[in-house]
């Protein structure tokens, strides 16, 4: 081959190769163009498009975007009651218990059925034997165990109620005792009632039955308030039994009342191994428009009528002391 036909075949070959690139590149720069015009595109689509969010804010408001209940006063969000303040023992109440001096303990706990105050002051965690007080928490368990029965009490349990509770009888009281299962039949009727430092006494001596201030004034609870186990008719049998006790039996938490409208169980009990005296007083009492729950428990008093004078005194002040003199 001659070298002008090399020389041709390159120039040819450099021609080509210069077309090429020259036809990419021509490609290359459409692309590019197109390219930038679809990101005008989408640019000029997005400022003039609202969005979600966009609409949201702009349009009328919406559910979402209306005020809110928490923002909205609601009978909920109203403010509530100021919780009425604990009452503290006045100087009278602190007077009447500081008559207790050594051995002599007392308890009381008091609380205003109209005003829902409530109090409890004195020897606190001490264990007071009840004596005949604990007749209300027989009568209470036999009651409670017959509804759980769907039965009612016989002719002969009523007829011991009455003298169990009107004249203080001790051997209704011990037929009774019998009938609800003793201690067993007390502690688990009392674990119902919420009584819980109250503990049936053993081997057949219900008047030692252990109790506070504090559990009495549950017991009471249970029986002069709709917030109970015992059904109305039961608790309005206990009271009408409450409201006749003998006439010699009327002392007690009844030195609180602003008149003839109580309700009382006393229990009285000489301890044989000191000579010392168990008076307790538990009930019900009106006193100057205000219903009262009041019980007040006492042990070592020198004698019976220093232990009556006693609770007479402290339960009087505890009533003052709810602001109800």
């Amino acid at each position: 081959m001659s070298i002008r036909s090399v020389s041709r075949a390159r120039l040819l070959g450099a021609v080509s190769l210069v077309a090429l690139v020259g036809l990419l590149s021509v490609l290359l720069l459409q692309g590019r163009a197109r390219s930038a015009t679809r990101t005008d595109t989408m640019t000029s689509v997005a400022h003039s498009v609202p969005t979600a969010a966009a609409k949201s804010s702009s349009a009328a408001p919406s559910e979402a975007a209306a005020p809110s209940e928490a923002a909205t006063p609601t009978a909920s969000a109203s403010p509530s009651p100021a919780p009425t303040p604990t009452p503290t023992p006045d100087a009278a109440l602190l007077a009447a218990v500081a008559q207790a001096q050594s051995p002599t303990a007392v308890s009381v706990a008091v609380t205003d059925l109209s005003t829902g105050r409530t109090l409890s002051y004195g020897a606190a965690g001490h264990a007071f034997a009840t004596a005949s007080i604990v007749k209300v928490d027989i009568l209470s368990t036999l009651l409670l165990q017959a509804q759980d029965q769907g039965t009612t009490l016989t002719a002969e349990q009523e007829s011991l109620a009455t003298t169990m509770i009107e004249n203080s009888d001790n051997d209704s009281a011990s037929a009774l005792w019998l009938d609800i299962g003793q201690e067993s039949g007390l502690n688990a009727a009392n674990q119902r009632f919420g009584l819980t430092s109250t503990s049936g006494g053993t081997e057949g001596n219900w008047g030692l039955t252990t109790t506070t201030a504090a559990d009495q004034l549950t017991l009471l609870r249970q029986v002069f308030t709709g917030d109970s186990l015992l059904s109305p008719a039961s608790r309005s049998y206990i009271q009408g039994l409450l409201a006749q006790v003998e006439s010699d039996q009327r002392w007690g938490v009844s030195a609180a009342a602003s008149g003839s409208d109580y309700a009382v169980k006393n229990g009285w009990l000489p301890r044989s191994a000191t000579g010392l005296w168990v008076i307790n007083s538990i009930g019900e009492v009106e006193r100057n428009g205000h219903q009262l729950l009041i019980a007040v428990v006492s042990d070592g008093n020198l004698s019976e009528s220093a232990g009556i004078s006693l609770v007479q005194s402290v339960a009087q002040a505890a009533a003052g002391s709810l602001g109800t003199a």
